[in-house]
């Protein structure tokens, strides 16, 4: 049995919060607990009952060292291999239990401390046992959970965690992979301590001009001694440089063994409002005293800005209409499956915003923290929804443990309390909201709730929340506008377009759909039509697409050989298909240019091609091989079509705002794969054995350009402090491993996700393929 160092994540607070990701031990498969107890039948089946004597590999004493071993995030699942015989909504890939150990010392100072051990999210069923003493049992794999392990570690000796995760069972219907996929931590504090998640900033806007906010802090604090302590509180806010901007200061008499809220009042004068735009961030340093001596200190992130849904004209953020310009997601990539590292949320969010996207729904289910902060940061509304329309304590409790967690955060503006629940039409249904809203109002009332639902609008649900998420049923938004005038809506799911990215007709047997947005299932509707019936009306506050990237599972049009979604804008390691610039045309400011298909066609010359443009310019003009066909006016949320003779060469097209040209674009066709060219997203990362670098592989012909029917296998080589953390190329119908050093490009591109240990130096990424020239590229991690 190993032991491992724990990792410091904070050590400027007298609290200590420590990152328990690495150097954990994993066993696929089930094991037994109680049979290494006795040999006697009798005496197994009693020990097995009694505190502190869990066997097997739940006990300290079980011999781990022939066990894998892995850093957190880690997801199991997605290490197997696809088999029809599986689950298709799941991805085809198999479901096990699967089993985690991990032991470390704890200095004998900590004796007198309050010690919880904290799981941002485990997939699924988990139970969790500190030194043969079991903590508890969590039947979700969505929510983030902690367990109070004080009495349960030895001090100034070895401790052992060990984590039973049963993914056989589903929460969903889309891959939601397996084990411990998200962050673990270690949380050390003073016995007289602010509660964890126990700080929440309530700002409140004055005056209409926003110049003048209160800010309400609720602060609940806990005694966790025997005697009664007066405590003094301090909380200060300041701004993103650092300074102060208000202070408040308290006492407060906290009984024995007791938790106690205190709330302060503090008046802020022209803050910097948080935007999509401008996401500036505040923070509340929380310090608690008993006497002079400091017992604990927090930090917590806020945003000053404010929300309204309009029943007539939409959303406002910060007294400003803005369309809600939104995708839905699941937590998967390419590579990883749902163990993402910090810094790939961040990317997901980044290419969304690029395409001019300004929200995105959590569906179903809580989000990683980081998620969150990378919206905060990047300025990215969320509809945050937990994963059950529940009103039994297992649902409530998921409830508030979504919002505790997440009610800071100025990037979430909608709680979402279910979707498409077939009992949204029942009076049951009606009542289960009502029950959860008033939770939700208790624990946060700054927020609308909503539910996202495909019917029943205008009945008790309806009733119950704050504002109708409607999904899908374009035809029906007018009829709801007239016999509910008074309640806010938006579209909570909505288009469905699927879509293959550089595939131009559709392909049963390979599993492929045309790139043209042409395609949906019969619930469904185009891109171009679902966008138009939301800005076409003032009173729809906005849409959330279905889906932002593609997923593993639920597996649309076809089932095998396809293993994922078609539903995304962009696939699932982040290659935009063609809708994206649809997107990117219409919801951002930049100037967008884009034709469709690519020029390397299979088709005779002189054979018609459908050939597209995506545009915002006021006028186009398309050249096929030097020949114009013609300068055509851009209709508004539309596109441009023209049937064109193929002949090899070149389609390009330019446009014009205001009378003057402001864009070129062309696609050429390519000669054959000449050579690799290595894309990585960032030059330097983190050399914490977290960071990763987003690698993008291109297959490029002699002149450099991308071919786009490029279908080559790729292999990788590491050297230097780093490795590669998985692979993917966007191919709905791939089944090679996602944990390997090599993968094929789809269509021109494939993905590496190269992770850096903890260790600075230069890392070196070569990419090699028969018949290509070779490519490297250099990514500096530092400490």
């Amino acid at each position: 049995m190993g032991n491992s160092s724990l990792t410091t994540a904070n050590a400027l607070s007298p609290r200590e919060r420590l990152l328990m990701d690495p150097g954990w031990r994993f066993h696929l498969g089930d094991l037994d607990t109680t049979g290494t107890l006795s040999d006697d039948p009798h005496m197994q089946t009693y020990l097995s009952v009694k505190t502190g004597m869990a066997g097997g590999p739940a006990g300290p004493d079980f011999d781990d060292s022939a066990w894998r071993i892995v850093d957190l995030p880690h997801d199991f699942v997605v290490e197997g291999a696809f088999d029809p015989t599986h689950n298709l909504d799941h991805g085809y890939l198999p479901h096990d239990v699967g089993w985690y150990r991990k032991s470390f010392d704890l200095p004998a100072e900590d004796l007198g401390k309050r010690i919880y051990l904290e799981f941002d999210g485990v997939f699924r069923n988990s139970t969790v046992w500190v030194n043969g003493c079991m903590l508890g049992t969590q039947p979700s794999g969505y929510i983030s959970f902690r367990y109070d392990v004080t009495d349960a570690l030895n001090y100034g000796a070895i401790n052992t965690i060990a984590v039973r995760v049963d993914a056989r069972n589903f929460e969903g219907w889309w891959y939601e992979g397996g084990g411990i996929y998200r962050h673990v931590w270690l949380l050390k504090v003073d016995p007289l301590h602010v509660t964890p998640w126990g700080v929440f900033a309530e700002c409140r806007p004055l005056r209409d001009a926003l110049d003048t906010w209160d800010v309400i802090i609720h602060t609940e604090l806990t005694n966790a001694t025997d005697t009664a302590a007066r405590c003094g509180i301090e909380s200060l806010i300041v701004d993103e440089q650092g300074n102060a901007i208000a202070r408040a200061r308290s006492s407060k008499a906290l009984p024995a063994s007791t938790t106690t809220e205190v709330t302060q009042t503090v008046s802020v004068v022209n803050p910097r409002l948080w935007s999509v735009d401008a996401p500036h961030l505040h923070r509340v340093i929380t310090v608690v005293k008993s006497g002079k001596t400091v017992t604990d200190r927090v930090e917590t992130t806020f945003g000053f800005r404010s929300i309204r849904f309009d029943a007539n004209e939409g959303f406002f953020l910060n007294g400003q209409p803005l369309k809600i310009k939104g995708t839905c997601n699941h937590q998967d990539h390419a590579g990883v499956g749902v163990a993402l590292p910090d810094r790939l949320h961040a990317y997901r969010i980044e290419r969304l915003k690029e395409m001019g996207s300004n929200a995105y729904r959590c569906a179903h289910n809580p989000p990683a923290p980081e998620l969150l902060d990378a919206c905060d940061r990047l300025g990215m509304l969320v509809m945050d929804e937990v994963r059950h329309m529940d009103s039994s304590p297992q649902g409530l409790f998921e409830l508030e443990s979504m919002i505790r967690r997440d009610r800071n955060h100025p990037s979430v503006i909608l709680w979402s309390l279910g979707n498409e629940e077939l009992i949204q039409a029942s009076d049951i249904g009606g009542r289960i909201v009502t029950t959860m809203k008033r939770l939700a109002r208790k624990l946060d009332p700054t927020r609308p709730v909503t539910v996202a639902m495909n019917g029943a609008w205008g009945g008790p649900v309806t009733q119950a929340v704050d504002v109708q998420g409607c999904n899908y049923n374009l035809s029906l938004y007018d009829s709801f506008r007239e016999q509910n005038p008074h309640k806010p809506a938006l579209a909570a799911e909505h288009a469905s377009t699927v879509c293959t990215r550089g595939i131009y007709a559709n392909d049963v047997d390979r599993g492929y759909v045309s790139a043209y947005d042409l395609n949906h299932p019969e619930w469904a509707h185009r891109a171009e039509e679902a966008w138009k019936s939301v800005a076409e009306r003032p009173w729809m506050a906005g849409t959330f697409v279905w889906t932002g990237f593609d997923y593993r599972g639920e597996p649309t049009p076809y089932r095998w050989p396809c293993i994922s979604s078609h539903f995304g804008i962009l696939d699932t390691c982040g290659f935009a298909k063609d809708n994206f610039y649809y997107y990117q045309a219409w919801w951002s400011d930049r100037t967008v240019l884009h034709l469709l298909p690519h020029w390397n066609r299979p088709a005779p010359e002189g054979e018609m091609v459908n050939v597209w443009c995506h545009s915002n310019c006021d006028l186009v003009e398309l050249i096929v091989n030097g020949v114009s066909y013609g300068v055509t006016p851009m209709p508004r949320n539309s596109h441009l079509e023209w049937q064109v003779p193929y002949a090899p060469g070149v389609i390009a097209a330019k446009g014009y705002t205001a009378g003057r040209q402001v864009a070129y674009v062309e696609r050429r066709t390519t000669g054959e794969p000449a050579r690799i060219v290595l894309h990585p997203d960032r030059e330097a990362i983190r050399a914490d054995g977290q960071d990763v670098a987003v690698v993008n592989v291109s297959v490029r012909d002699s002149n450099g350009l991308v071919v786009p029917t490029a279908n080559r296998l790729i292999r990788f080589n590491v050297s230097g402090p780093g490795a590669i953390l998985g692979v993917g190329n966007g191919d709905p119908s791939c089944h090679e491993p996602d944990k390997a050093t090599q993968r094929s490009t789809f269509n021109g591109w494939c993905q590496a996700i190269v992770q850096a240990r903890r260790a600075p130096g230069e890392i070196v990424i070569t990419a090699q393929a028969e018949g290509l020239e070779t490519a490297t590229a250099a990514i500096m991690a530092g400490l």
